[in-house]
């Protein structure tokens, strides 16, 4: 049976992303489950290779219906945009910043051109790409600009808990104003749709309280008698299989036990911490309502340990297990 192909960006040449790859492409389980498609320069990767230590050889290709996917071989679109002379590892810096940019857009135009079913993304640096002039913050801005995605939806995954999160980087008091009755019945709506895309028809997506115990009808705060739970009955009202408030202390582990599909958290780390304590390194993004799948690890370029080999691969192995078994679902 013909393997999903999936493309990878080798992130920020400084940080740990060439050395991810370079485990993860070693790794029998991910060879077994997709072929991989890896943009970046060829010399970072060389190096990555030989820093972690394992057999792998550079096919250079210009497309990868050209790639010889075979056992012990790395695929590799060369975009040679790092300057070996200037580059360090551990370092802010606007070459790697931009390189990196060049590698997830190209990742982006074989995925739109349908030539690699999903892409799995490495880390990036939010300075970096600053110091390159890359007008983007992050990933997500990134794929929501070249694919035409107004709002792309984030998702997280970990050992069969999914969370999508209705605000992301903003501060607390800036996400109280965005908890809004239409806003949590927009993405909900959307959410739905996004997972059946992925494949998942059924179950209940639960809305997770924001004030403590769900506020208790006022006693600790109003956003759930004014906003939360109009938005719930009336989506009920229009046939939604969703449920909630359910207070955030407790519906995390009830989903994560299977008595919800998903949550929606209502703010970053709400979601963020319960997803990284069941399990940091298996927690995975998962960028939705896009035309195109993205998956991501969810840790940072750890400039601390860039080039010592010694950065886990866990989250990027995941991050490319679930691209693999998404895209199918999500390509019909």
């Amino acid at each position: 049976m013909k393997k999903p192909l999936i493309a990878v960006p080798i992130g920020d040449p400084a940080g740990v992303g060439p050395e991810i790859v370079a485990k993860s492409a070693a790794e029998d389980k991910v060879f077994e489950a997709a072929d991989l498609i890896v943009v970046g320069d060829k010399k970072v990767m060389e190096k990555a290779i030989g820093i972690v230590g394992v057999g792998l050889r550079i096919n250079v290709v210009d497309s990868p219906e050209q790639g010889s996917y075979e056992k012990g071989i790395l695929n590799m679109i060369d975009l040679d945009n790092v300057d070996m002379n200037q580059f360090t590892y551990g370092k802010v810096s606007g070459m790697c910043g931009r390189a990196a940019y060049e590698y997830i857009a190209k990742c982006i135009t074989l995925a739109n051109e349908r030539k690699a079913d999903a892409v799995a993304t490495t880390p990036i640096n939010k300075e970096s790409l600053r110091a390159g002039e890359i007008p983007f913050i992050g990933h997500t801005e990134i794929f929501g600009a070249l694919t035409n995605t107004e709002d792309p939806l984030t998702m997280f995954e970990t050992n069969g808990l999914r969370v999508f999160f209705l605000t992301r980087h903003v501060s607390l008091r800036e996400m109280l104003d965005m908890i809004t009755k239409e806003r949590i019945k927009d993405y909900v709506k959307r959410c739905l749709e996004a997972l059946r895309r992925l494949g998942v028809e059924d179950g209940t997506m639960a809305v997770a309280g924001l004030n403590p115990h769900s506020g208790e009808h006022g006693l600790f705060g109003w956003e759930e008698v004014n906003e939360i739970i109009p938005a719930v009955e009336e989506l009920q009202a229009e046939g939604y299989d969703v449920a909630g408030p359910i207070g955030a202390d407790s519906v995390f582990h009830q989903a994560a036990q299977g008595r919800y599909t998903s949550v929606l958290s209502l703010y970053h780390d709400q979601g963020h911490i319960a997803t990284k304590t069941l399990d940091f390194e298996r927690t995975i993004a998962i960028t939705n309502g896009m035309p195109i799948l993205r998956t991501s690890v969810d840790h940072g370029t750890a400039f601390d340990i860039a080039g010592t080999g010694i950065v886990s691969a866990v989250s990027m192995i995941e991050a490319i297990l679930l691209a693999a078994k998404y895209s199918p679902n999500f390509t019909k």
